[in-house]
């Protein structure tokens, strides 16, 4: 006769497993000897061999019961369910593991590969990790709202930093965002360079994605980021006002004429 350290250490459990089993009745308690102490038989011993086995297995506590006592075929369709069940669980798991894997790359976790390499060509120009960040948020906007255009529009996105007025725009912007004096001659600067390509889009009738998708909520929102994001936005758009542009998310004149 087994003392229930000795049961437990012979199943390959806790003593506390052992009682827990007791509580919910899934493994009988037996009486206690003269001394106060429970005493279990082999029986005891193969019933916790096979309840740790099939607990081992995934089988929910809920159900060892059912199939400790069933005959052979339910015990095998029972067997099949929990299967099933356990395949379901690997999926998941499986998929949690993908979006681990893409949370540790970074960018490449909520946005298409096309974007990810322009964020990689924005570093590879000089714009900062600040300035990249900021950019990426605002790719994300972008490619939750419109998924299946926004590889579409990357090859024109990779030739515009050919011109280096808009890697000035992205060198100029991060060293920007790390300034805490005086921003105000950088930021007109700024506003100049954006003002004027924004003119000669404009003169050359370049579509604007704006227009050709018919959503401007995207475009308030990548505005709104931006403000959240740096306290010299509300002046860089204060500025392209006065340059007569309503904002830099897209070809707007500003004051905006009446409908």
């Amino acid at each position: 006769m087994l003392t229930i350290g000795q049961l437990a250490e012979y199943a390959g459990v806790t003593t506390r497993a052992v009682r827990h089993y007791h509580q919910i009745g899934l493994l009988p308690e037996p009486d206690r000897d003269a001394s106060g102490y429970r005493r279990y038989d082999a029986t005891a011993v193969v019933s916790l061999i096979k309840i740790r086995t099939l607990a081992n297995a995934g089988v929910p506590l809920s159900q060892i019961r059912l199939m400790l006592d069933a005959d052979e075929t339910t015990f095998a369709d029972a067997a099949e369910r929990i299967d099933e069940r356990l395949r379901e669980e690997i999926d998941r798991l499986e998929a949690s593991r993908k979006q681990i894997a893409q949370l540790v790359a970074g960018d490449s976790l909520v946005l298409p590969p096309e974007v990810v390499r322009y964020l990689d060509r924005l570093r590879e120009i000089g714009a900062s990790e600040r300035m990249v960040a900021a950019e990426r948020d605002g790719w994300i906007l972008i490619a939750a709202r419109w998924p299946d255009q926004v590889t579409t529009w990357m090859p024109s996105k990779f030739a515009q930093l050919e011109d280096p007025r808009l890697v000035r725009i992205y060198r100029l912007g991060s060293e920007l965002l790390e300034t805490e004096g005086d921003t105000e001659p950088g930021l007109r600067e700024l506003a100049d360079i954006m003002a004027e390509m924004a003119e000669e889009a404009y003169r050359r009738g370049e579509p604007d994605v704006a227009e050709s998708v018919h959503d401007d909520l995207p475009f308030d929102l990548l505005d709104s980021l931006a403000l959240e994001a740096s306290p010299g936005a509300r002046r860089l758009l204060d500025l392209m006002h006065e340059r007569g542009w309503a904002r830099w998310t897209r070809l707007e004149r500003w004051p905006k004429p009446p409908a």
